[in-house]
């Protein structure tokens, strides 16, 4: 790992911390250091974590819209820097904006490659551009086989990206003149694996999470109050292969 200019913490909690490194050259990156906590086994799940991040980059090499590896060894992991702001915050966005985000999921489908962590909104980013990228693979899978888990896992990423979509269009939030947008994951159904972690997992997770980050679950979600982002002018369709084209 290379010499740092500046190191500024991101996030810092009972799996470790997440730290945005300025290096000398000025270049940017994100370092993820694992390191467990006074919880029992946090050390090994934290390594998991990482693990599984290192394995989606590692699919995704040369993929645009998400992070690129740059190095990793035992308990670290460098990824490139993306300049964005998460969905969460963001101010202004394109019109366009789910229909590209809805293209950027399905194309990371196409490498075998699920995100599985959707449903927090600052694992999206709208980037300096007004394009979609998506960050934290902590949790995404690698599938080779294209059986039943991957199509369940692909439809629950889908369903959350229309309920985001949903969320930042209704109400009259949506851009002028128009009604709630509709995208890929219209009417889409939690599957059988989000059933099970929603209905038996999640309450151990929720009780673990608010222990590890002292009275919080480490997610960000903009308030329903708003303020709400500015529509601005669409980005317009990318060209075919745009997202898996080399860097």
């Amino acid at each position: 790992m290379s010499g740092a200019q500046e190191t500024r913490l991101l996030k810092s909690d009972g799996l470790g911390r997440v730290e945005h490194v300025v290096g000398a050259d000025g270049s940017s990156r994100v370092r993820r250091v694992a390191c467990g906590g006074r919880m029992p086994g946090s050390s090994w799940v934290a390594r998991t974590l990482l693990a599984r991040e290192r394995r989606a980059l590692e699919a995704l090499d040369g993929f645009r819209g998400v992070p690129r590896l740059l190095a990793s060894e035992r308990g670290i992991l460098e990824r490139s820097w993306i300049a964005g702001a998460p969905l969460s915050r963001a101010e202004t966005l394109p019109e366009d904006f789910f229909d590209r985000l809805d293209e950027l999921v399905v194309a990371l489908h196409g490498r075998g490659v699920c995100h599985n962590d959707l449903h927090k909104e600052q694992n999206v980013l709208v980037t300096e551009e007004g394009r979609p990228a998506l960050v934290d693979f902590q949790l995404a899978s690698v599938h080779r086989e294209r059986g039943r888990i991957f199509e369940s896992r692909v439809r629950d990423d889908l369903r959350h990206v229309e309920k985001h979509r949903r969320r930042y269009t209704r109400d009259g939030r949506g851009p002028a003149g128009t009604g709630v947008s509709r995208g890929r994951g219209e009417g889409i159904r939690r599957s059988w694996i989000a059933f099970v972690w929603r209905r038996g997992i999640k309450p151990a997770y929720v009780l673990v999470t608010r222990a590890v980050f002292r009275g919080g679950d480490g997610e960000e979600r903009r308030p329903s109050t708003g303020p709400w982002p500015r529509w601005t002018r669409p980005i317009g369709a990318p060209a075919s292969g745009y997202w898996t084209s080399s860097r």
